[in-house]
């Protein structure tokens, strides 16, 4: 699919753009720190990894499912569906392996070495979905190419999974507020603001819940799913217990971060759980 990249990139900036219109006029919470400050990091995160997966990687996700068409390889090339059930069955199955490996790289330590950047944000809005450091994107990135060879998918069905994650995954993370009879609604079909919000509180027991990133169902399925903050969206915490001040936002600190010790953060799980 030679025009994937243009499309995806387009799509991309059009939810970015709508979405920061959104939380400029109607946001949920309150910013704890300037805007300019942590887009400035969060979206120089963006540049560097859009690098760094250019320069390894002679193939992505779409490329992989067209050499595995040819090759005959994964699960959908071996069974023959109809375009559309494909399609969902492909998206459903690659979110869930999203979903799992984002929940092992919360409990194994050295994944969560790298995934604590996303975390570390103090504040919660559209350029938090891309604030992943470069060594998550790449490991990402192989697990993802692995998924597609073992699964098969045609390629139009990965393009889609990957714009509807891309796009989802900067819905959630938007400061932006929703009725709260529409938001009970929607998050039986896809993750929502307030549902994913949880998921960055500075409690222990909220950041490690709400995993998903799409689909909202393997939270359920798997016991994660918390419905509400302990405190209420405008009173909980964002972010973990051991960084705080302006220096998150900054470039340097977040690439470092992987090779601070781990202690101090799991003593403040220990305060939070306690």
């Amino acid at each position: 699919m030679q025009n994937e990249g243009t499309i995806r990139l387009s799509i991309s900036l059009g939810v970015l753009v709508v979405m920061a219109l959104w939380e400029f006029a109607a946001p949920r919470r309150d910013l704890g720190q300037s805007k300019w400050r942590r887009w400035g990091g969060n979206l120089g995160i963006v540049v560097l990894n859009t690098i760094t997966v250019r320069l390894l990687f002679p193939i992505l996700a779409v490329g992989a499912a067209v050499w595995a068409e040819q090759k005959g390889w994964g699960l959908f090339n071996l069974v023959a569906l109809p375009g559309w059930l494909e399609v969902a069955a492909a998206a459903a199955l690659l979110d869930m392996v999203v979903y799992w490996q984002h929940r092992l790289f919360h409990v194994i330590p050295l994944l969560w070495r790298m995934h604590r950047m996303h975390h570390a944000d103090l504040d919660f809005d559209v350029t938090t979905a891309l604030r992943f450091h470069p060594f998550e994107i790449v490991l990402s990135m192989l697990i993802k190419l692995a998924a597609v060879l073992i699964l098969g998918p045609a390629a139009l069905a990965v393009l889609i999974f990957e714009v509807l994650l891309n796009g989802t995954a900067m819905f959630n993370h938007g400061n932006v507020r929703l009725p709260l009879g529409l938001d009970r609604w929607l998050r039986l079909l896809v993750v929502t603001p307030d549902m994913h919000r949880v998921h960055h509180s500075i409690d222990g027991r909220e950041y490690n819940s709400n995993f998903g990133f799409n689909l909202p169902w393997w939270d359920h399925l798997f016991g994660s799913y918390q419905d509400q903050p302990a405190a209420g969206h405008a009173g909980m915490r964002i972010g973990l217990r051991a960084y705080s001040g302006k220096i998150c936002a900054n470039l340097i600190w977040m690439l470092v971060l992987p090779f601070r010790p781990l202690q101090v953060e799991q003593q403040g799980s220990e305060d939070d759980q306690g």
